[in-house]
């Protein structure tokens, strides 16, 4: 594994992949430009576009970063996918078709559920997604294990394909789709932030592969700082209010200047909670309505995080320190310096 914070040489390389054995089959020249994008929040995971001077039809593309450091050539692979939808440019001495590709989701995301379509109750529940998973896509499927069962029958809805059935199957189970760069589907289990540990730091430091571009964006709006909870039972009605009068805290009423209240006239409570556990509600729901998101954006040369990593953002320089943060995009470019756009989420209790 070479030393990412020094420098190298950097080259790329693109294969045709054989759909039966998933394993690369011919190399292709004519690749002028490729940018992959992962993204948490699509469908499919991610897409890529590639710039090419001939014309391949569908078929499925492997791309590699190969690196060259002290003498020593290695070879990464960034992503596998399908290629279609071609558009072609000429510039008066060469046709280059610009070419949309997806991930091997895609196939799952094509067609619809049959009509009717369930399983049934008791089901495991990953053991039938990793069948259905098979059967509807030619990628490779990694299985995974669980005990997870339905607890009803889980049905399709009309407007379903396999890939948002699936999808929705799998997170009864708390698990999600991944995939890997090799292009094989993978079944990721959900995580906390709290449970993760940092992959990699990123930090200001003369060696670090952070460039100085960096944009964080929050949003304040609607964050209460008064929550009141009205309780009645067959006693009467008990009123419960807590403040966040924190001059720590950018949405306190000190700092403010005025209540934000957020009520709540039918608190989930069983049975005839007592008025301290009542206050207790109170503080509790103030306590996670004054958690704010982050999103920060940023940019580096390329190291082996990927999208649902967790990473640590040490940049002094823009008042962020030891921060742990979740990546749910990327835009890797197959150019010099392979430069990656990142975008990385992280909260911040704002009360206590």
């Amino acid at each position: 594994m070479p030393d990412w914070t020094k420098s190298m040489r950097q080259t790329f390389e693109y294969y045709t992949v054989d759909p039966n054995t998933w394993k690369d089959k011919n190399i292709i020249r004519t690749v002028k430009g490729c940018t992959i994008n992962r993204d948490l929040s699509a469908e499919t995971l991610g897409s890529a576009t590639l710039d090419i001077t001939e014309s391949l039809g569908e078929t499925y593309v492997r791309v590699y970063l190969v690196t060259v450091q002290d003498g020593v050539k290695e070879k990464f692979p960034l992503g596998t996918f399908l290629i279609q939808t071609p558009s072609t440019r000429f510039d008066g001495k060469i046709s280059t078709t610009s070419i949309d590709a997806y991930t091997p989701l895609l196939e799952l995301k094509e067609n619809p559920t049959d009509i009717g379509y369930y399983v049934s109750k008791d089901t495991n529940i990953m053991d039938i997604a990793y069948r259905l998973t098979r059967e509807h896509a030619r990628a490779p499927v990694v299985q995974t294990s669980s005990s997870d069962k339905l607890f009803n029958d889980f049905v399709a809805d009309t407007s379903d394909t396999w890939c948002s059935f699936l999808t929705d199957l799998i997170a009864n189970a708390n698990y999600n789709y991944d995939l890997d760069e090799m292009g094989r589907i993978l079944f990721a289990p959900k995580q906390d932030m709290a449970s993760l540990q940092p992959v990699w730091t990123y930090d200001d430091g003369n060696s670090s592969i952070l460039y100085p571009d960096f944009t964080t964006d929050c949003d304040l709006y609607g964050i209460p700082n008064v929550v009141e909870v009205l309780y009645s039972s067959g006693v009467g009605i008990y009123q419960a209010t807590v403040k966040n009068e924190n001059v720590n805290s950018p949405v306190s009423i000190p700092n403010r200047g005025r209540e934000i209240i957020y009520r709540i006239t039918d608190p989930s409570l069983i049975g005839n909670p007592t008025n301290s556990q009542i206050d207790d509600y109170a503080k509790q729901v103030l306590d996670s309505m004054s958690t704010l998101e982050y999103t920060v954006t940023y940019s580096h040369g390329y190291c082996p995080v990927r999208v649902g990593d967790c990473v640590r953002l040490n940049y002094t320089k823009a008042g962020i320190n030891n921060v742990k943060a979740k990546v749910i995009s990327q835009s890797i470019k197959c150019e010099s310096g392979t430069p990656v756009t990142e975008t990385a989420t992280f909260t911040m209790n704002l009360w206590r």
